[in-house]
């Protein structure tokens, strides 16, 4: 006597999945078994298996960091596949062969068939397909590890004690504080440090003092699958490592006309310079130009051997205006956006250490600038004092413009 045999497929929870049923044949003797009440309650009759499917037959924008589970009651589970088109999800079956797992990763914006075969006591085999759809974006962010914006961070690369983590977004995060969950940051030693979002693309992490040398960092973005809001989600994962260097702080006085430079907290150069004339002009667009070298910590971004400064940059572009200038100038530390550099004025010594006459730049003699330039790197800091005009926070690396309490 041939009797049915049930597979059955239910849902567990909220995410309850599985429609379809197998038939196979079964010896009449192992029915003569199942009869009611025999089995647990929360156990299929005898001789029935039941399969669970997650994430749910036909479900929709299903995130790609969802695991694919499948299990299996009344029976064991022969060969489970997840695929879509000719590529197959890997994935692992506990060793009781009762759960199977997902290890490997889903993709934006495909639909997976679930092939399940499942094996009940006889071993007679059923087979179970479901199907899903996983999230389409309207678009994919990618990150960027920066030193600064002019400059991308290296990763092993070693930077000042002024220099803050930086990632910069590929597009608008609109869900920061999902996407911050997502953004670690390890220091050895531990340091505890805040993010801040500078912009929609750009977050900053920074402690509430300098960096102390010799600090490890190490940055994860967890990206893939975050929802980073209005149908943006992170692209591919990505990470970065630094290294904290000897501690290089110049302390640039308006009042003095002196630039005194610590390497590990000891003085170690006491520098005459010359800098920002102060007063405005007025740009051939009608802007209004500010000569006040700006206060405040600034951070090295960025070493050039030469560059060209022009005041045409900034809207002075008539060669008989008494603030036009056109030059070539070498031994070049970029320490804002807007063009202040510590640079070599070999034409400007009779200011230096008496008054200041520069359009913005700190002016320094040959030898000291050669030592400077020779001596500090990306990262390190110049922290201008007693002017009446602030470093903004957008100026270059202006982090450290910003008290911990407010950051």
């Amino acid at each position: 006597m041939i009797s049915r045999r049930k597979l059955i497929a239910t849902g567990l929870g909220a995410t309850a999945v599985l429609v379809t049923a197998g038939c196979s044949r079964r010896s009449s003797a192992a029915a003569a078994w199942s009869g009611p009440g025999l089995a647990a309650a929360s156990a299929p009759p005898a001789g029935e298996v039941r399969v669970t499917v997650t994430p749910a037959a036909d479900a929709t924008k299903v995130s790609p960091l969802e695991q694919v589970v499948v299990a299996v009651e009344g029976g064991t589970l022969k060969d489970v596949s997840v695929a879509t088109g000719s590529k197959t999800v890997a994935g692992e079956l506990d060793s009781d062969g009762h759960t199977w797992r997902t290890t490997g990763k889903l993709a934006y914006g495909k639909t997976y068939t679930v092939t399940v075969s499942a094996a009940d006591a006889a071993g007679a085999l059923t087979q179970h397909t479901s199907k899903f759809r996983t999230v389409k974006p309207s678009g994919v962010a990618s990150v960027t590890f920066q030193a600064n914006a002019l400059t991308a961070l290296r990763d092993g690369g070693t930077y000042g004690v002024g220099q803050p983590v930086m990632v910069n977004f590929s597009r608008p995060v609109k869900n920061r504080a999902e996407a911050e969950k997502a953004m670690l940051v390890e220091t050895t030693p531990a340091v505890e440090g805040r993010w801040r979002w500078i912009d929609s693309r750009n977050a900053h992490w920074r402690p509430a003092k300098y960096w102390t040398s010799g600090t490890k960092i190490s940055v994860k973005i967890n990206l893939f699958g975050q929802d980073l809001g209005k149908g943006v989600y992170g692209g591919a994962n990505a990470s970065t490592n630094f290294t904290i260097g000897p501690s290089r702080i110049a302390i640039a006085d308006a009042s003095t006309h002196r630039m005194k430079v610590y390497l590990d907290g000891k003085m170690v150069r006491d520098i005459p310079i010359s800098m920002g004339k102060g007063g405005t002009a007025v740009g051939a667009n009608g802007e209004v130009i500010s000569y006040w070298t700006r206060s405040g910590p600034h951070v090295v971004m960025t070493r050039e051997p030469s560059h060209r400064m022009t005041s045409a940059s900034y809207g002075i572009d008539d060669p008989e205006n008494p603030n036009y200038y056109d030059e070539v100038i070498t031994l070049c530390l970029r320490i804002s956006y807007t063009g202040e550099f510590v640079h070599l004025a070999d034409w400007n010594i009779g200011a230096h250490g008496r008054e200041n006459t520069s359009h913005g730049c700190i002016n320094v003699g040959p030898a000291d600038a050669r030592w400077f330039y020779n001596t500090f790197r990306l990262g390190d800091v110049v922290d201008v004092r007693n002017t009446p005009r602030r470093l903004g926070l957008t100026d270059g690396v202006g982090d450290w413009t910003v008290p911990w309490d407010k950051w």
